[in-house]
């Protein structure tokens, strides 16, 4: 509903504009008093304002400037009886919708009234719009891993359930990428996602961003506040590192999950929300439960589905794709033609370990696209510790020197292991088409 506030020092003009634009079903607040109006303006939005220029000690233009200032798609209509062309052009230079003249008919104000929420229901559409698809084009997960695909099913399967999820894995391997998956694939996907680490604040930071406070609640809180559980409501919100919240904390958010009520920081009266929550944690967290510092009630409330994200050092066969799509995502956006991975460059990553996972690969070919000034990168571009890493290299077999062909059996089943019998992806490292490696697989009889 359009949240409309009328300002005028005139009691019976004041009257009338608050009867006339409830009985259009609009959501109505009004005052005589432009200081009054200032106060309304900063507790809260309105998408429309609509006030007198002409007041004691604060004007109209006072009004138009404070709202501009705060909400910039508030649209303001100035009401005035002592219409001048200067005051109308002041008016619009300062951003005004409309610029009315007293008398007027208050069909005139319904229609002007109306145009203005035409105006700003466009503008909600695009901004919903343009955020669908900026949260479309986050939802990026790049993955043939057969572990990685089964969790994928799983989270499509349970995203419109409503059930608390649990996202367990180390870090980096893309667990509020799951989460974001999992809000798109619910019924719940035209609502706020929103995201909260929970780890990155102090354990009464956490309660203000989680739950907000009332006016008055604590020093300097001059208005009220909504935290993250309530702008969520009839969305999703995602708890990041959970296993860092304190206890109290931890039977605060578990009252919420019961009864999906809640208490401002200084409030008496309790919101309802209707809130899905996914948590998740790098740590192992039935560990952190036995040492009881994390309660086995929420435990159990958030675990209702468990997701674990396998480190990206178990999906081998991930890294050539992931590989492929930083590099033209970092090329696109560096404005570089940066197109190819030398055959040497991709041996050593695809060897690496990853103790940061899929952030830290991410992070190795952006720094690569950086700094490659041809259109394929070398090994220069690597930082120092990957350059010194090598394949493994067969020089000798119980004690004597191996043959060319026992050596190039050996690599070739070690290859083989590393990929996970990945038959193409090992063809890629060995630098030899896929055929070829079927053959020297039976020559070698290497067959599983």
């Amino acid at each position: 509903m359009t949240k409309i506030l009328v300002v005028d020092d005139e009691k019976i003009t004041l009257k009338n504009l608050e009867h006339v634009l409830k009985k259009e079903n609009y959501d109505v607040v009004a005052t005589e008093s432009g200081l009054e109006a200032l106060k309304l303006i900063e507790e809260q939005p309105f998408d429309i304002v609509l006030t007198d220029i002409k007041m004691e000690k604060i004007d109209g233009f006072e009004i138009l400037r404070k709202c501009k200032s705060l909400y910039p798609d508030t649209e303001v209509i100035m009401i005035t009886g002592y219409a001048t062309v200067e005051n109308a052009v002041e008016a619009m230079r300062e951003g005004a919708f409309y610029y009315i003249s007293k008398p007027f008919k208050l069909e005139i104000i319904r229609k002007i009234i109306k145009e203005a929420d035409e105006k700003i229901n466009l503008k909600k559409e695009v901004k919903h719009l343009r955020e669908q698809l900026d949260f479309h084009e986050k939802i990026n997960i790049i993955t043939q891993n057969s572990k990685m695909l089964k969790l994928l099913e799983i989270a499509r399967q349970i995203a419109p359930t409503d059930c608390s999820v649990l996202i367990t894995g180390e870090s980096g391997t893309g667990k509020e990428l799951f989460a974001r998956y999992i809000h798109l694939n619910s019924l719940r996907k035209n609502r706020s996602f929103l995201a909260v680490n929970c780890g990155a604040f102090t354990e009464e930071l956490l309660s203000n961003e989680l739950f907000g406070h009332e006016k008055g609640a604590f020093t300097g809180a001059t208005t009220f506040k909504k935290g993250l559980i309530e702008i969520a409501s009839s969305g999703t919100l995602f708890l990041d590192e959970i296993t860092e919240m304190s206890l109290t904390m931890q039977a605060k958010l578990l009252r919420v999950i019961q009864e999906k009520e809640f208490f401002r920081l200084g409030g008496t009266i309790p919101v309802h929300v209707d809130v899905r929550f996914i948590a998740a944690t790098n740590k192992d967290i039935r560990d952190e439960v036995k040492k009881g510092k994390f309660r086995e009630d929420l435990y159990y409330r958030l675990n209702v589905v468990n997701l674990e994200i396998p480190p990206l050092r178990e999906r081998q066969d991930d890294i050539p794709l992931l590989v492929a799509y930083f590099l033209k995502k970092y090329s696109y956006l560096m404005k570089k033609n940066v197109t190819k991975i030398s055959e040497e460059v991709l041996n050593i990553l695809l060897n690496y370990k990853y103790p940061g996972n899929v952030r830290e690969l991410e992070n190795l070919i952006e720094r690569a696209v950086v700094l490659c000034s041809s259109s394929q990168i070398a090994i220069e571009h690597l930082p120092d510790d990957l350059k010194e890493l090598k394949i493994k290299v067969f020089t000798k077999k119980e004690g004597k020197f191996m043959t060319l062909e026992e050596v190039e059996r050996e690599y070739i089943k070690w290859v083989l292991k590393e990929v996970y019998n990945n038959k193409t992806l090992a063809a890629q490292i060995l630098g030899i088409d896929r055929v070829s490696l079927w053959r020297k697989i039976k020559n070698y009889r290497l067959e599983n």
